[in-house]
Parts: structure tokens; sequence; C-alpha cells
């Protein structure tokens, strides 16, 4: 179960999305349904994270709605008990990773150099997120990496527009990219759904095969 890859399978773009008004979450994942996009990484950046989280969770079913920033074995656990369906990590260490690895939702966790990749492949887990992807080498590195560790796939966020998407999509260990440019914070704040329905078309648009 802990295991992330079928989550990766789910969209071509895992939007990342940081709400501060939980009035607005609901909203914003069902304009990604219509657009196309049925799953979220909500970010627990702000105090109400947890609570747009469990509304995401409670009302719009046919999303798969995950928490993303967990930097500790406590936000995990806060972020399962509201209704994550699936936990993203922005980097990892042994005791994050052994907590997680004990709660019953696939685990997607961060990694940025070669040793971090093994560590976790040790672990079990052949999903992976590769953060902060632009700043730690882009598609090149990924390339790389891929010739000696194959078994991995990445989702690779950090950096990531709509325009430079398809270089890592191309690539054979990455399934799917991380993107935070499908819910810009003035559509969110401006209530425009019709925009995040229309960036989440494009995004949908970008599906391998």
């Amino acid at each position: 179960m802990a295991d992330a890859t079928s989550v990766l399978h789910v969209s071509p773009v895992i939007p990342v999305v940081t709400i501060a008004d939980p009035q607005h979450a609901v909203p914003v994942a069902r304009a990604l349904v219509e657009g196309g996009v049925r799953i979220i990484e909500l970010t627990l950046r702000t105090d109400s994270a947890l609570e747009s989280l469990k509304r995401i969770a409670n009302e719009v079913p046919d999303i798969l709605v995950g928490a993303g920033t967990i930097l500790t074995p406590a936000q995990a656990d806060d972020a399962v008990s509201a209704g994550a369906q699936f936990l993203v990590s922005p980097g990892v260490t042994p005791s994050l990773l052994d907590h997680m690895l004990q709660l019953d939702v696939p685990v997607l966790p961060g990694v940025a150099t070669v040793g971090e990749v093994m560590a976790v492949l040790e672990r079990g887990l052949r999903a992976m997120k590769f953060f902060p992807a632009g700043p730690a080498g882009g598609p090149d590195y990924l390339a790389a990496i891929g010739a000696p560790i194959p078994a991995v796939q990445f989702c690779p966020t950090g950096g990531i527009s709509l325009a430079s998407a398809p270089d890592y999509l191309a690539l054979p260990n990455v399934t799917c990219v991380g993107g935070s440019w499908l819910t810009p914070r003035a559509a969110v704040e401006g209530e425009d759904w019709a925009q995040i329905t229309r960036l989440a078309q494009g995004a949908a648009a970008l599906g391998k095969g």
C-alpha cells in the first residue's frame, strides 16, 4: 500500500495547491475535475490546510486528494485523519519515512540525490518525488539517474511549467510532474474557477501516449 506508483498514473500533472481560505477548497477541486484532472496535492502550508483537505475529501469524491509538504510524523497523522488518500514529503528522513510507512496510504517521498533515491528504494518504494526539480538538475539529471536505477519512477516537482513539463514527461522514468501553475493564486482568490478548469484541460492534454 505504501508505494505510490498507482498515484503517479492518475494524471500527467499533479496539481500542487496551497489554499488559504477553506471556502475555496471544494470549488478548486471541482474545477480541476471538470478540466480532467482527478488528483490534487494540497500542501500543509497554511493553518487552515487540514480543514481544506477535509472538505475536499468529504465533498469531492471524484478527486484523489493527498497532503503535501509533510515534514513531521504528526503532520502525517493529522493529514490521514483529515482524509488524505496519499502523502507527499519534500524530502525524507529515516524517522519520517518509518512513520509514514506505518500508515495505510501511499507515500511519495521527496528525493534530490542518488543516495536518497537508493535509500528510499531499499525501503521498497519505487515511486518518488524529485524535488526541487529545476534547481536539482532538471530532465538531464533524471535521465542520468534512469540509466543505473531504471526501477524508479519519478514525479518531478518545483520550477515546472506547462512549457517545460513535456521535457520531463518524455523521459521513461517520469510518470507525471507536479505543478502549481494549474491553480494560480490570483485565480483562486478571485474565484475564477473557469480559468482553473482551462489550465487543468491543458495539463490533462499532456498525457503520454
